[in-house]
């Protein structure tokens, strides 16, 4: 835009439009990931109560609590990529932290962290049920289940039980590495072209 006099003010041409525009976008972006990443924590929360539902009995025993309802279920004990799973709830905690600060180094703590603490119990208990679930799927039509070497609770294949749990937690793990990665890109590109932008002005 040009002065009465003539001068052109700097700045005011819209030449940096095209900038402007695109760090919107990736507020944009940063907003909705953030969003999304939310909503998988929530239904991690989801399966971790349903995990401590599973290990009550367990820690009932450990607490010396007899409940009879509770026993009569005969929940079969619990292995120890079981506890450790849980363990991954308190990673929501940071992943929250760094998603409202938009703290890079922490959403990578919070990555690592899903990798290890969630998708790790869930292999270890996928590669365990591995020869339960194989010899379910594979029996013949006409062979008793309760006779094959196969653990069964409340009439259905325990193993391909804990499968539909893996397979579900796997999802939502999936979908936290890939919205945090989003998130990344987006933080690190509105860091960059701030950078820029600032360089631009210096000079």
């Amino acid at each position: 835009m040009a002065s009465r006099g003539g001068v052109m003010v700097t700045g005011t041409n819209g030449a940096d439009f095209e900038h402007r525009e695109k760090i919107a976008i990736q507020y944009q972006l940063s907003a909705l990931n953030k969003s999304r990443l939310k909503y998988c924590m929530f239904f991690q929360h989801v399966l971790f109560i349903v995990m401590v539902a599973k290990l009550s009995a367990d820690i009932l025993d450990k607490l010396d609590i007899f409940i009879l309802e509770i026993e009569e279920l005969q929940i079969p004990s619990p292995l120890c990529w079981e506890y450790i799973w849980c363990l991954s709830l308190l990673l929501t905690f940071l992943g929250l932290a760094s998603i409202k600060r938009n703290n890079i180094q922490n959403l990578r703590r919070y990555m690592y962290g899903i990798v290890i603490l969630g998708f790790g119990p869930l292999l270890y208990g996928l590669v365990y049920y591995c020869g339960d679930v194989w010899r379910y799927l594979t029996k013949d039509e006409d062979e008793d289940t309760s006779e094959m070497d196969i653990e069964l609770w409340q009439g259905y294949p325990y193993g391909l039980l804990w499968y539909a749990f893996i397979f579900l937690a796997s999802q939502v793990h999936f979908f936290q590495l890939y919205f945090s990665r989003a998130l990344l890109q987006a933080w690190r590109a509105r860091g960059a072209r701030g950078a820029r932008g600032a360089l631009r002005k210096s000079d």
